[in-house]
């Protein structure tokens, strides 16, 4: 396609992330043809796949990934998750999610992002999905019958509808109806302990946010992924510490489950928040990051926009045809609300109400130690977590 034509399609998907691949790809799965799929994204390929971002699969993502012929090439560098430790800083409590509570190999796995993007990728080129990068939408203009997407190259394409699946982070992004600055900043890294637990991951809450260690060994010999959210003025003085002071100050806030801290990577950071809206138009509509960024509590954010994948291209896969894409988007925001919902409120909840020092902070920690012991509650919240609400 030169310039100065117009691509022809029926679904044109915006931003080529494991949430917009993930769309094309059960598309294709559920029989359209690829030839009527396209996927827009301004990364190179390459510079996508060699991302070295940690991220969490939950149990239900990895089953969406298996479905498209993508969780074998994600497999073989995945760690699994077998229990999940949560506990309260500072006050007595705590709650064990084991994976043998429910009959599953896992709870959920710790991947590259380049890893599951270069797996996805591969899944929609052999279903014939078109790809256009690098590419921007520089414009959109929707009618009655058709969405006209213009490209920053000049390249036009023509879609009955046009999904939003680039969401950006939090610091880059436009309003939203639902939005919230937690004024805390995560601190990414990887990270080695003297005694590391296999298999298990951490959610620890402090006065300033949650601090997450999740398993993941690498080649790299480290052994856990690290999301710490603290607040802004305290995060740079963190990245600004040598190696030793900075694992010192991560064994004082996490404690000595896992023995002392011995090496950490290169250390990033970027600011939280919630901006969420629901918001959908006749034939346009928005998924994953690009409808709803989360807090990274619970790991929550990737795992909701692979459901929204799912049911989106479940509706779309059997409307086409009869170019019914305005009804398949109206029925994809009744089915996602619910969902949607629930794991905006509970993030919300637990990035806000569990780190301060507030007076109620010794109940978290009893209510910790209750739900270890009422197995229904821990069971109905592991559900949430790895499928979401059904």
């Amino acid at each position: 396609m030169n310039e100065k034509e117009t691509m022809q399609v029926d679904v044109a998907i915006c931003g080529a992330g494991p949430v917009g691949l993930a769309l094309a790809a059960l598309m294709a799965q559920r029989g359209v043809d690829g030839k009527r799929i396209v996927l827009v994204d301004a990364r190179a390929l390459g510079q996508a796949i060699s991302d070295p971002r940690s991220i969490a699969l939950a149990w239900g993502s990895r089953m969406l990934l298996d479905d498209v012929g993508a969780w074998s090439a994600v497999a073989g560098s995945a760690t699994p998750i077998h229990d999940i430790h949560v506990s309260r800083r500072g006050h007595l409590g705590r709650s064990l999610m084991d994976r043998a509570e429910h009959g599953l190999e896992a709870l959920g796995y710790v991947a590259r992002y380049g890893d599951v993007v270069d797996a996805l990728a591969r899944a929609c080129e052999r279903a014939g999905v078109q790809v256009l990068r690098p590419a921007r939408v520089a414009a959109l203009e929707e009618h009655p019958d058709r969405v006209l997407l213009q490209l920053d190259d000049g390249r036009q394409v023509d879609a009955r509808v046009a999904v939003q699946a680039e969401g950006g982070v939090f610091s880059s992004q436009e309003e939203r109806a639902q939005r919230r600055d937690y004024a805390q900043t995560a601190i990414i890294a990887r990270v080695s302990s003297s005694a590391a637990i296999p298999h298990r991951a951490f959610e620890r809450f402090t006065d300033e946010g949650p601090l997450a260690l999740l398993p993941q060994d690498g080649a790299d010999g480290h052994q856990y992924a690290l999301v710490w959210c603290v607040h802004p003025d305290r995060a740079q003085r963190l990245l600004d510490l040598g190696a030793d002071d900075f694992l010192r100050a991560l064994g004082e806030a996490f404690g000595e489950r896992l023995g002392s801290f011995t090496r950490a990577s290169e250390r990033v950071a970027f600011p939280l928040g919630l901006n969420a809206d629901a918001r959908f138009t006749r034939r346009t509509v928005a998924i994953g990051n690009a409808a709803q960024t989360l807090h990274p509590v619970a790991g929550q954010g990737l795992n909701l926009g692979l459901r929204d994948a799912a049911v989106l291209a479940r509706l779309l896969a059997r409307s086409l045809d009869r170019d019914a894409g305005p009804e398949a988007i109206a029925q994809f925001a009744a089915e996602r609300e619910r969902d949607r919902g629930a794991v905006i409120r509970i993030t919300d909840t637990m990035a806000r109400v569990f780190a301060n020092r507030g007076p109620l902070q010794p109940l978290f920690g009893l209510g910790l130690a209750a739900l270890d012991t009422f197995k229904p509650a821990r069971t109905l919240l592991a559900e949430l977590m790895m499928f979401g609400r059904r």
